[in-house]
C-alpha cells in the first residue's frame, strides 16, 4: 500500500522527473536519503513503469491529430498479430486500444497535417485486412495529460 508522501512523490515526478531528490524531498517533508529510498522502492515495486521526455508536438512538426476507428471480421489470432505489428510498424500511430461497442479499435494518429493521413491509412489497409474504417480529425485539444491519478494505489 502507498501512504500519501508517496502517492505526493508519484504525483510529482510524473509532473516533471527532471525534479532533483532534493526538491522532492522538500516538497514530501523527507530527508533527502528518506526520499531517495522510497522512489527506489516505488521504481522497484512498478509504480514507476519507465521515464521518458515528452516532446513538443509542434515542435516536431506533428500537430495533427486523427482518431481512427476501425472495424474488422477478422478476430483470429492470426489477424490480430499481424495488426499488432502493423500498427507498431506505423510511427505517426501513437495509441491503439481494443474497444466494446461499434467499433473494434481506435487508433490516435499524429500527423504533420491531414493530407498525411492518407499515406498511413493506405499503409495499415495493405498490411491487414478491415471491414470499416472510420477517421475523424481533432479540431482542438481540451485535456493532454500524461499524469495518472494516484489516490487509487
Amino acid at each position: 500500500m502507498l501512504d500519501d508522501r508517496d502517492r505526493k512523490l508519484l504525483t510529482l515526478i510524473q509532473r516533471d522527473a527532471d525534479l532533483s531528490v532534493t526538491d522532492l524531498a522538500e516538497r514530501v517533508a523527507l530527508s533527502v536519503s528518506a526520499c531517495s529510498r522510497r522512489i527506489a522502492r516505488l521504481r522497484e515495486s512498478g509504480y514507476v513503469a519507465r521515464q521518458v521526455a515528452i516532446l513538443d508536438r509542434r515542435a516536431m512538426r506533428v500537430p495533427t491529430t486523427v482518431f481512427v476507428m476501425l472495424r474488422t471480421t477478422r478476430h483470429a489470432a492470426d489477424w490480430l498479430d499481424a495488426f499488432r505489428r502493423a500498427v507498431a510498424d506505423i510511427p505517426e500511430i501513437v495509441e491503439v486500444h481494443r474497444l466494446t461497442g461499434h467499433y473494434d479499435y481506435v487508433l490516435k494518429v499524429v500527423l504533420p497535417n491531414v493530407e498525411h493521413y492518407d499515406q498511413v491509412y493506405k499503409d495499415l489497409v495493405g498490411r491487414v485486412e478491415l471491414f470499416d474504417v472510420s477517421a475523424s480529425i481533432s479540431m482542438e485539444t481540451l485535456k493532454d495529460d500524461t499524469a495518472l491519478p494516484t489516490g487509487f494505489a
